[in-house]
């Protein structure tokens, strides 16, 4: 009896192999000429999703050659920390480098400062010493170096409003006051701009309104236009390195000085001048600068990759620049700073229209394509 089992299920196993072999199938299963259709179109949809999404991998990844790309490491000098607006810009920038070239090209931040002032990086840059290859500069920066045109940037009260100022950087006007100093002969060229924030006075002591800066020593970097801003107003411009700002403060060797609301925060000043006028006398225009030895020993891929990047973090900068720059002036009232308005900017507009009068001579016209951008 049992050899009689054993054979009959031998026998249905072999009937089961023999149906499955010739593809037919159990009773359970859907045998119908649209169950077949239906199952061949979802095949062939599936594959040319998946083909799409192949092409369009290929083209992402092969828009530079990145494969045959040889790998380079580029310093950037950033004055303020990462957690300032710019420094934020600088990591944008890096991120979106490193990002387009698959990690061949490698964005070393140097930020707080560690590397100098901006007057020190720039001496670095020009100089040849190739240890510094970017740097975020303020505009008004090259003025010492032959930067004319940028100077224009600087000047009291040409930027009326943040839309204004992005009117000009995404302007093809904006291309040919970046590339001044390449065409100069500084050995620098600009790849984009960016801003930090207007720019406001700080001091030591309480400030109500334009009249109390009168006989402050405010702190000044040498350049001519801050120094005219500066003198317009009544007080006397001292030049104190930026390193040396927080000390300067704390001593009385100077009684006030003047930066973005994000860069005051960052660097401690509240805790040495907590009073905070909001005159918004400048837009921090800023440019990052490429030395020309540096941007000749890049391939044309690594060229274009920095510019695409650069128009990146630029876009990003104009996205988050007010939003960060409203947060912090909330965190610094909710700490104690007493912050003064400025509901009328005409007295400090006259007592700066010398400044602009002496630094737009023989640019005039190039001024006034400035003005019209707003």
């Amino acid at each position: 009896m049992k050899k009689t089992m054993v054979s009959m299920m031998l026998c249905a196993a072999m009937v089961a192999g023999v149906l499955s072999g010739c593809g037919l199938k159990s009773p359970d299963e859907p045998t119908t000429a649209a169950a077949t259709t239906a199952a061949a179109t979802e095949a062939a949809a599936e594959g040319a999703a998946e083909t799409e999404a192949a092409e369009a991998g290929s083209e992402s990844s092969g828009k530079y050659d990145t494969a045959s790309m040889p790998e380079v490491t580029l310093v950037y000098a950033e004055v303020n920390p990462l957690d300032t607006i710019v420094g934020q810009m600088a990591t944008d920038f890096k991120t979106k480098v490193e990002e387009l070239s698959d990690g061949k090209i490698t964005i070393d931040v140097q930020a707080s400062g560690v590397l100098g002032s901006e007057n020190d990086v720039l001496d670095t840059m020009l100089g040849g010493g190739g240890t510094i290859d970017i740097s975020r500069i303020s505009a008004f920066a090259l003025t010492s170096y032959g930067g004319q045109k940028s100077m224009l940037l600087s000047l009291p009260y040409t930027f009326v409003s943040r839309e204004h100022f992005w009117n000009f950087a995404n302007s093809d006007l904006a291309q040919e006051f970046l590339m001044e100093s390449q065409e100069n002969g500084s050995g620098v060229r600009g790849l984009f701009y960016g801003e930090e924030g207007f720019r406001h006075f700080f001091t030591v002591n309480e400030i109500t309104g334009i009249d109390s800066l009168k006989g402050m020593k405010l702190r000044v970097s040498n350049d001519p236009v801050m120094n005219g801003l500066v003198e317009g107003l009544g007080a006397s411009p001292t030049v104190v390195s930026f390193g040396e700002l927080y000390s300067a403060l704390q001593t009385g060797v100077v009684d006030g000085a003047e930066q973005p609301i994000a860069n005051y925060k960052s660097n401690a000043f509240p805790e040495v001048a907590p009073y905070l006028i909001l005159d918004g006398h400048t837009l921090g225009a800023v440019q990052v600068i490429i030395t020309d030895a540096a941007w000749d020993k890049l391939t044309e891929d690594q060229q274009a990759i920095l510019m695409e990047a650069g128009a990146y973090a630029s876009s990003e900068n104009q996205k988050n620049s007010e939003s960060k720059e409203n947060e912090v002036l909330e965190e610094l009232k909710a700490d104690g700073v007493t912050i003064v308005e400025v509901d009328d900017v005409t007295p400090w507009q006259e007592a700066t229209a010398k400044v602009i009068e002496d630094n737009t001579k023989g640019y005039e016209d190039l001024y006034q394509q400035l003005l019209d951008l707003q």
